[in-house]
């Protein structure tokens, strides 16, 4: 009889002491990275812009391009996880999000910076539920898994604050396509981690993914925002626009068929009869819609109308960053516990629309100080508020035998909520503005961006009624006025 050793994996060879820590050290790190290039964007379109000869309608699609492909195939990426196996896919994503961030960098035109984008957004898609499916996987239920999964939601939200000021800094130094190339060697780091202290995955499931459901829901929101921006050219009645956006319409009607239809669906229509998840989604949607679509406004007239300059741009949104941060990390966990999520939501989304509302008068050549500095404020307490109450909105009511299911909708509706405000609020803009000059007009550019701003309100006070209503109704009903709120440091 022979004996046969087997080798143990690097993880083994770990002090089993470290794993736990060392596991949700690199899955906020991915989560981190993942969210972060959804705004490190934002301050250095203005030098893309003029080192590619772009048009102003082209920029937004460098920002939306990778919301949009991340949105639209998360849970398809979760799916995958679940199928082909956790680390697995994490390596996989990442690997393809590296690549990606190497071609951006690399890129000497529109056609290859929107296609990295795209390609960014497939990896995002795989790295982020599997990453989160590694930490549930790891954490045992109870109070471990509970404040892992505040470390990573805080991860993540704060890298979307963290990134507009980290985009500033590299414009102004090494340029533009080192928020790109920066993401390489950290992706390279984490991907020795992931393979030294992540377990490799066990026994695979069977099954089928929902591929067809990804395609056409992605496919027909892009349709439907390339519909949205070619309507400040061509206007709403001409037969290109009316095109994409009856074609998305019809793609999203195919992919509701589809998910009735399929044996094991991406998103099963059935959690849409759940009203207070609809209320989570929709609420999320807009707190995302009004905060990028500020950020991608305010860039532009900060650089462009006001001469400020990328590190400038970068500083000037520490307003929003450092305040979102204090309000997640402090201030949000408090009122949750007294109040509960939907009167946090409102509170959160009226602060929002106050300093939208605030943006929508600035005059030209507008002071930082007296101008900008009290709507940035506003911005960030009512993001910093939002992101942690919506969270708890999202699974009032949900069994746990869902809870991932509805955890990855809400998820995928703030990309889609991003993206898609985004584009509606940068059209709205250049409608107003008509800005298609090489050399913009600060007036034009004030003009566009106050109606923007009044825009984005109105998505803030979406939400505000929305939590108001459908989110104190579900607290009411479930008897949760007082939640107990995810943990965030």
């Amino acid at each position: 009889m022979v004996n046969q050793t087997i080798a143990p994996s690097r993880a083994d060879r770990v002090p089993r002491r470290l794993v736990p820590a060392a596991i949700l050290a690199l899955m906020c790190g991915a989560q981190f990275i993942v969210t972060l290039d959804i705004a490190i964007v934002n301050v250095a379109l203005p030098s893309i812009r003029t080192d590619l000869g772009l048009a102003p309608s082209d920029l937004q699609w460098v920002v939306i391009t990778y919301g949009l492909m991340l949105g639209g195939l998360l849970l398809l990426g979760g799916r995958a996880a679940d199928l082909l196996g956790r680390r697995r896919m994490l390596l996989l994503g990442l690997g393809l999000f590296a690549l990606a961030s190497l071609t951006a960098g690399l890129s000497d035109s529109f056609a290859q910076l929107v296609l990295s984008r795209a390609v960014q957004g497939v990896g995002a898609a795989f790295t982020a539920p599997a990453a989160l499916a590694i930490l549930v996987w790891t954490f045992p239920e109870g109070a471990a898994r509970t404040k892992a999964l505040g470390l990573f939601g805080a991860a993540g939200g704060s890298a979307a604050a963290v990134g507009v000021v980290v985009s500033g800094a590299l414009t102004a130094g090494p340029g533009w396509a080192w928020i790109f190339f920066i993401n390489v060697p950290i992706v390279a780091v984490l991907l020795a981690l992931v393979t030294k202290y992540v377990p490799a995955d066990g026994v695979i499931q069977r099954g089928r993914a929902d591929i067809a459901g990804a395609v056409t829901v992605t496919g027909g929101l892009m349709a439907i925002v390339y519909g949205i921006n070619k309507s400040v050219e061509r206007g709403w009645t001409a037969p290109s626009t009316l095109g994409f956006l009856i074609g998305g319409a019809c793609a999203l009607a195919v992919f509701a068929l589809i998910e009735h239809r399929a044996a094991e669906p991406l998103m099963p229509l059935s959690m849409f009869r759940r009203p207070t998840l609809n209320a989570a989604n929709l609420t999320a949607a807009m707190v995302f819609a009004s905060f990028f679509a500020t950020i991608f406004e305010a860039s532009l007239l900060m650089q462009q109308g006001l001469g400020y300059s990328p590190l400038r741009t970068g500083v000037a949104y520490l307003a929003i960053a450092g305040t979102a941060l204090v309000m997640a990390g402090g201030v949000a966990p408090v009122i949750l516990a007294k109040v509960g999520a939907g009167w946090t939501l409102a509170l959160g989304e009226a602060c929002a629309a106050a300093g939208l509302v605030w943006l929508a008068r600035v005059p030209v050549h507008a002071q930082y100080w007296q101008d900008l500095f009290p709507g940035f404020l506003g911005l960030g307490v009512g993001v910093g508020l939002s992101l942690v109450a919506v969270q708890v909105a999202a699974f009032i009511g949900i069994p746990e035998s869902v809870s991932g299911l509805a955890g990855g909708m809400v998820e995928t509706a703030r990309e889609m909520g991003g993206a898609l405000g985004t584009a509606i609020v940068a059209s709205v803009a250049l409608a107003v503005s008509g800005t298609v000059a090489a050399i913009p007009d600060p007036e034009a550019l004030t003009a566009g961006f106050r109606r923007g701003s009044l825009v984005a309100a109105g998505f803030a006070l979406v939400a505000v009624v929305t939590a108001l209503t459908v989110v104190r109704r579900a607290e009411r009903a479930a008897g949760r006025t007082e939640v107990v709120p995810v943990e965030v440091h």
